[in-house]
This record gives C-alpha cells, structure tokens and sequence, in this order.
C-alpha cells in the first residue's frame, strides 16, 4: 500500500496493492457484487426490451422482474439465466405483492434462498438492494427508524440535518424496496416499530414535530426462518401488514443439482476457481446425500434413515461442493473428486458430535456402502469419519 500526491488537487492518496485509491475500486473487485452489478447486463436487456406497464418508480415491469428471476430468452436473443429455480407461481404472487400497498414476507426453512430471492426482487424493481436491515436479537429500534448524530444533536439540537436515516426511512423516502433479513430475530418491540410504517405508509418523527411519508414504489420485503418460531414470534398485528410466501425446498433432485451447479458456478467465477470438469457427478452425490437424510428415507423410498440435527439446505450443498471445488483446484489435479466434498460433508452432517455421527455411521454402512458406483465416495467419507 503507497501514499501519493494527486498533481491536480494536491491530495494525498492512499493506493492499495492494484495502484488503486482505495475505497475507489469498483464492483468488478468485490468478493460479493450486489445482484443489481452482478447481473447489470441482463437489467439492461430487461428495460431495453421491457414494453409493459411499469408500477411508479419501477424500473421494470411486474412481467420483466419475473422473467429476471426465473430466466427466459428475450427476443433479441438474450439470454437470462434463471436466479430463482421453483414454481413460478410463488415468484408471479411475490412480485405482484410488491406492486400494491402490501409488503411481502418471505418464509421457509434454512437455504429455501429467501435472502437470495429478496435481493434480486430488490434489484429488479429498484435499481438497488442495499437498502438492508439485518435482524439479529441486538437490532436496536433505530435500525428501523431513524437515529441520530450526536454531535450535531448535542451542538444544534433536534434537527433534520441530525437525523441519520435508516434503510427503510431511506427507502420510503426515496420510493424504493427495503429489505429486513430474519426478521423473527428481531425482539418483539422492535419489530413493531414497522405496523405504522407498513399500515400508514408513515414513520413520524415526533423530536422534530414531523413525519417522512412514503412515496408511491416503495414496499418492504422481510425473511423469516420458520425453524424460529417461539424466538420472536410475530404479532398478530404485524403478521396482518404482511402478504405471506413460503418458499419450498426443492421439489426434486435434478432442480436442486441445477441450483447447486449454478450457484457454484457463479462463485467460482468470482473467486477465480478454475472450473471442475466431471463435477456434476459429486454435485449429484452431495445433493443425494443430503435429500435423503433430510426427507428420512433413501431416494427410492426402500430404506429409512435417521435424520441429523441440521438443516443440510441447498445452501449447506452449495457451501459443501464450492469448498470442494477450491481443494480440488489448490490441493488436486483440479478434478472434483468424492475426497474434497467428503470432510464438507461430514462438517455439515455432524453437529451433535454424539447423536449425529452415529447417525451419518448409521447411513454410510447401511446405504453408502451398498450403493453401485459409490465405492469412491464411501471410503472417501470414512475416511474422514475416523
């Protein structure tokens, strides 16, 4: 990292190893992009082809932000590639949520992709997905309302230059789509700081004698974890400003092997891990393994199986094949093999160190074993089991 001299302003800056002024870097450098930079190209198609109706302040219509979800080939021959893999119903509802005056809850279990779905709805419709509070049992009231800066507060007074606005403040404001991620973490009197705002489309500030009114195009999408109930139940009168959809887990095999093979695609390119040839097979293994221990019952409904403790969700797959891939192209030939999705495996199945490892001991010697072709993966994952 140097320290120059800018020749036209006389400043100083701070360069990182790239010769770049640090904080100047661009999407292209972050470890995560946001979906509005990420899929950037795609948006563009979207509007430049998009013909339909378009709620206020959207930058798409309710037909092109589905599509931008679920994928599709445009008429220019653009191809857009499928975020969302599920019915389509459930997408057509959220969206169409979003176009009225209610805000849209997103339920379901651990790795159903709510927090992925959100983001995208975000980005699609507002040009913006940064817009996030992010639950968890320390959110404080002002995440959701508004806070201060206390030097001018305590120099000047209450005064709307000592405001700092909150995401949703920013969003109703701006007329965009805020986001509130695991909201069943949040303590029950914080979370109900947002009745007003989704019922009167209003947050009063009663220090300064107002209130900042929602413009049209603003809406508010939440995610819960139904596994939460009982930590922060809802009440039944926020629940009510809510406009509900539960997001399944995948309905069969080959549509979470799609979704892990993407996803794992997608985050490879981003961290420059070369691409795995022959991975599919270990994708479809992971993706079995996991299906059944969480159904019970082996694929072809012949042999029941105790399930773990854990979720074992599409995301827990994808985090599994993706560190597999990184062990194959750091430590390997390159070639994803049953030895660098094994220990994921075991890490992600065995978190009661006692009652689940007899469990996944139980499931290699009574399934594992007797399976054709997965001999490989069997001794692989014993392996690590020891």
């Amino acid at each position: 990292m140097t320290t120059t001299t800018d020749a036209g302003t006389g400043t100083e800056q701070t360069a990182g190893p790239a010769g770049e002024p640090v904080g100047a870097q661009t999407a292209d450098h972050a470890l995560r992009p946001h979906a509005e930079d990420a899929f950037a190209d795609e948006l563009a198609a979207l509007a430049a082809a998009d013909d339909r109706p378009r709620p206020a302040r959207w930058n798409l219509s309710p037909w092109a932000v589905a599509t931008y979800l679920l994928g599709g080939t445009l008429p220019d021959g653009t191809v857009i590639t499928p975020k969302y893999v599920g019915p389509r119903r459930i997408v057509e509802v959220a969206v169409t949520t979003l176009a009225t005056d209610r805000a849209l809850l997103l339920l379901g279990v651990p790795g159903t992709a709510k927090t992925w779905v959100s983001e995208h709805l975000a980005a699609a419709i507002s040009g913006d997905s940064t817009l996030l509070v992010q639950g968890t049992a320390g959110t404080p009231e002002e995440a959701i309302r508004y806070g201060w800066n206390y030097a001018q507060l305590l120099t000047h007074g209450p005064s709307r230059d000592a405001l700092v606005h909150s995401p949703v403040m920013r969003a109703m404001a701006e007329g965009r789509i805020a986001r509130v991620e695991e909201l069943t973490r949040i303590p029950a009197d914080v979370q109900d700081t947002l009745i007003t705002i989704l019922s009167e489309k209003t947050l009063p500030i009663p220090e300064l004698g107002t209130e900042i009114q929602a413009v049209r195009g603003f809406s508010l999408i939440a995610t819960a974890n139904d596994r939460d109930r009982g930590v922060n139940d809802l009440s039944s009168a926020l629940r009510r400003r809510f406009n509900t959809v539960v997001l399944p887990l995948p309905a069969t095999a080959e549509d979470e092997v799609d979704i892990v093979s993407r996803r794992v695609d997608q985050i490879g390119r981003g961290l420059e891990l070369p691409a795995a040839p022959r991975g599919a097979d270990e994708i479809r293994r992971v993706v079995t393994v996991f299906r059944e221990l969480r159904a019970g019952v082996t694929e072809d409904g012949r042999t029941k199986v105790k399930s773990p403790s854990g979720t074992l969700s599409t995301a827990e797959a994808i985090s599994v094949v993706t560190n597999g891939l990184a062990l194959a192209a750091h430590f390997g030939d390159g070639v994803l093999r049953a030895g660098d999705v094994a220990a994921g495996i075991l890490g992600a199945v065995v978190r009661d160190p006692a009652a689940d490892r007899l469990i996944w001991q139980e499931y290699l010697e009574t399934v594992v074993r007797e399976r054709d072709g997965w001999k490989d993966f069997y001794r692989a994952c014993r392996e690590v089991s020891v």
